[in-house]
């Protein structure tokens, strides 16, 4: 049976901000904002689901989403280099930076691979055949290795997605099969439940 995976990425917070990996920091004041302002153009789901960081469960709750963390989707799990700036690690590891950009089965971090990262999001992807319109508030990472699974993308074509905060990224099929709708902003018109279909 075909199911509607609808993937919304949180609202903007400080770490997103200065580019740092991970952290689990909440939402700043702008991104709170934006999620309140972005609430009506949520699509309707039969099952909502956040990553347990405080940026997701916030801008969950922001959206309006009677939703439950899942730890299937949460953030890719990056080890030491958790909460610390991109610069930061590249000054600090730069051999251990290189090879984790070059080579999608490397780990320096002590975390996860990518490898590990795009397997964890096809299998929770795949799990949900039969389930109808199933929404998750999750990280940017996770919305680029759910694409990367769905469309059997190389690992490598991870680092040429880019996912913009509260766009929603759309995914219907189901395993093996999947067709891709991406990036719609969450903010009314074009992007809003009339559009979407979803009007009463």
């Amino acid at each position: 049976m075909t199911v509607r995976v609808m993937l919304i990425s949180p609202a903007m917070n400080a770490a997103l901000r200065e580019a740092r990996f991970v952290g689990d920091a909440t939402l700043d004041a702008s991104g709170l904002r934006a999620a309140r302002q972005a609430a009506p153009s949520v699509p309707h789901a039969d099952r909502a689901v956040h990553g347990p960081s405080e940026r997701c469960a916030r801008t969950a709750e922001a959206l309006g989403l009677p939703s439950a963390a899942e730890s299937a989707v949460r953030d890719w799990e990056l080890g030491r280099w958790a909460g610390d700036r991109l610069d930061e690690v590249s000054a600090r590891e730069p051999e251990g930076v290189a090879a984790w950009l070059a080579d999608p089965a490397a780990a320096p971090h002590g975390g996860e691979s990518l490898l590990g990262l795009c397997a964890r999001a096809g299998a929770w992807l795949d799990s949900l055949n039969g389930a109808g319109r199933v929404l998750a508030v999750t990280e940017p990472s996770l919305v680029r290795a759910a694409v990367v699974h769905a469309l059997e993308l190389p690992p490598q074509a991870f680092w040429r997605l880019d996912v913009a905060p509260l766009t929603l990224t759309e995914l219907s099929g189901r395993s093996g099969r999947w067709n891709l709708r991406v990036g719609r902003p969450l903010a009314g018109g074009p992007g809003g439940r009339e559009a979407d279909g979803d009007a009463p």
